[in-house]
């Protein structure tokens, strides 16, 4: 029995939250990256000289957008040999889809198992001959048959693999895929999911214009890499489960697809961000945390969770976005940090970001719990996993972070 002078900090216990039955879970989280590390410093400057433009206007609008995405380092495919070998990327009107494809097909594929293979190596339940399913997502590549068939050879996979591809989700592609792998993990018992996803900018690297303002937001923000999670229910003692997928939720917005509108073209992927798009997740955000946050209660979860009781794992679209959702939910600043850390060393990596928030998450959990009862902090154990991109669509879970510490009561 615990003494009620004790002080609350002292009542924990560095034990992990144990996972529901047939609930999906995280077993493991990897990523990769291409080699080219950009400093957002050195953006102007450089974008400006590989595109051959001096317009004195554009480069300080460029300028004033690096500043203010909040984003210091990113990787990129693209680089001086990509322009040295395919010149025309940097022209304008020129018809590139199919050099771009060339280069996008096989970046991707690669960064993908790269980020599978890391994974894969620190999960403890078994090597890739364990994997049953994959899902892939991807807004990067276009063709016949499509990545996940590329990845699951790269890879080696079996034959007999499950795969499922989501493609042109977007930014909110991560969560999507989340969701499909929990189901497929649900589904059959002992099934081993592997989600991968992979991104590049290269199908949308064009020369700035005064008529496509919108393209310098992407020079600004966007970045490329790979993203990877094993998913499974019922872990195994070998495994560490690290979040539990308790309930998921997908919602489109009516009358708001020429938001978020990307083009194929001959010249590459010409995307469009509308200015009204923090506007439309600040509205609509709370209604949507409000249904999911109720699965708990309809699956019995006993108490009624405030925001400020849940940890909060938020593709970070950009600044604004982020800035949005604190005011509208009145989160404390540090709810987002694991996000807006994302944001600062990887830039908006479309799907892929959402595994780069969730690694930051697992990542202060581990140093919380290694800090001394006294001064550590309790992680919230129930939390949401957000996501917005092309629809707008909202895609959550409402997750548990099962690598948290228990207390006791």
């Amino acid at each position: 029995m615990v003494r009620p002078d004790l002080d609350s900090t002292m009542m924990k216990q560095a034990s992990s939250m144990v996972p529901t039955p047939g609930k999906a879970t995280i077993l493991a989280l990897g990523h990769a990256f291409p080699q080219q590390l950009v400093m957002q410093d050195y953006v102007v400057d450089g974008f400006m000289r590989n595109t051959k433009c001096d317009d004195p206007e554009l480069k300080e609008k460029l300028t004033r957008l690096c500043k203010t995405t909040t984003v210091k380092t990113r990787y990129v495919v693209m680089s001086e040999e990509i322009l040295k070998n395919y010149p025309e990327l940097a022209e304008e009107g020129l018809p590139t889809m199919k050099q771009r494809l060339e280069i996008a097909n096989k970046a991707v594929t690669q960064m993908a198992a790269e980020a599978s293979l890391a994974c894969v190596q620190s999960w403890g339940g078994g090597g890739l001959s364990s994997i049953t399913h994959l899902v892939y997502v991807s807004s990067s590549e276009a063709r016949f048959p499509g990545g996940d068939l590329h990845l699951a050879r790269a890879l080696g996979l079996s034959p007999d693999v499950r795969r499922v591809m989501l493609a042109f989700t977007g930014c909110s592609g991560g969560v999507a895929g989340l969701r499909v792998a929990k189901g497929l993990a649900e589904s059959r018992p002992g099934a081993r999911v592997l989600l991968a996803t992979s991104e590049t900018t290269i199908v949308g690297f064009r020369p700035p214009s005064p008529d496509r303002p919108y393209d310098l937001v992407g020079v600004a923000l966007f970045g490329d890499g790979a993203g990877a999670a094993v998913v499974g229910a019922d872990p195994t003692p070998l495994e560490r489960p690290l979040f539990e997928l308790h309930a998921a939720l997908q919602r489109f917005l009516p009358d708001t697809d020429e938001t978020i509108v990307g083009r194929l073209t001959e010249e590459g992927i010409k995307f469009q961000l509308g200015r009204e798009l923090p506007h439309l997740i600040e509205a609509n955000v709370e209604d949507f945390c409000k249904k999911l946050m109720k699965e708990r209660e309809d699956d019995g979860g006993q108490g009624t969770m405030t925001y400020d009781d849940m940890f909060w794992a938020v593709h970070p679209g950009g600044p604004a976005i982020l800035t949005k959702m604190e005011g509208r939910l009145g989160l404390d600043a540090g709810k987002l940090r694991a996000s807006r850390s994302a944001l600062r060393d990887f830039g908006n990596a479309s799907s892929n970001t959402i595994v780069y928030v969730l690694e930051n998450m697992v990542e202060e959990t581990r140093k919380r719990n290694e800090a001394p009862a006294a001064e550590g902090r309790d992680d919230c154990e129930w939390g949401l996993i957000l996501a917005f991109g092309p629809g707008i669509t909202f895609e959550g879970i409402l997750a548990r972070n099962l690598q948290a510490r228990a207390r006791i009561n």
